[in-house]
């Protein structure tokens, strides 16, 4: 006999960052390429500004189309925090205001883009090595930690 209840909506994840311009928007992008309907991926800033280019630019080298994303403020998620807060800038992880409920916080702290000076080539270098960085840390946690009622495969940490 099959029960068939409700189906739980999926974990929200919501990638917090200063500015939610590059690091938070390259790693919303990535968790929703790389997860599907898994999770919902989000993405913040304490002080948001606007998406720069540069990182639509490389994430869309890569297939992950960011160019509908616009910067948000922490203060949308308050009210109804999400399950998993992962902070991406030192900064952001020191001002992540205190959630109600149960959310989890990680800290992954990945260099600014913005911050690269030089060409503009290495300047996107910087842009694609923090795109790589993410998506790799994302890939990694994503075998490790279960979502929607599936089994965590390898069992490590985030």
């Amino acid at each position: 006999m099959w029960f068939h209840g409700p189906v739980p909506a999926p974990p929200r994840v919501l990638f917090l960052c200063t500015a939610n311009s590059c690091r938070s928007q390259m790693a919303e992008g990535w968790l929703r390429a790389l997860a599907g309907d898994r999770y919902v991926a989000l993405s913040a800033g304490t002080h948001p500004s606007r998406v720069n280019p540069r990182a639509v630019q490389v994430m869309a080298e890569v297939g992950v189309d960011l160019s509908g994303h616009r910067s948000e403020s922490i203060d949308a998620h308050l009210e109804d925090p999400p399950e998993l807060v992962v902070t991406v800038c030192d900064r952001a992880a020191e001002t992540c205001p205190t959630l109600p409920g149960a959310t989890r916080v990680l800290h992954w702290p990945f260099p600014d883009p913005a911050d690269a000076t030089g060409t503009e080539e290495e300047v996107l270098d910087a842009f694609r090595a923090v795109r790589d960085a993410i998506g790799a840390r994302l890939r990694g946690w994503l075998e490790s930690e279960p979502a929607a009622g599936r089994p965590a495969g390898g069992g490590g940490r985030a």
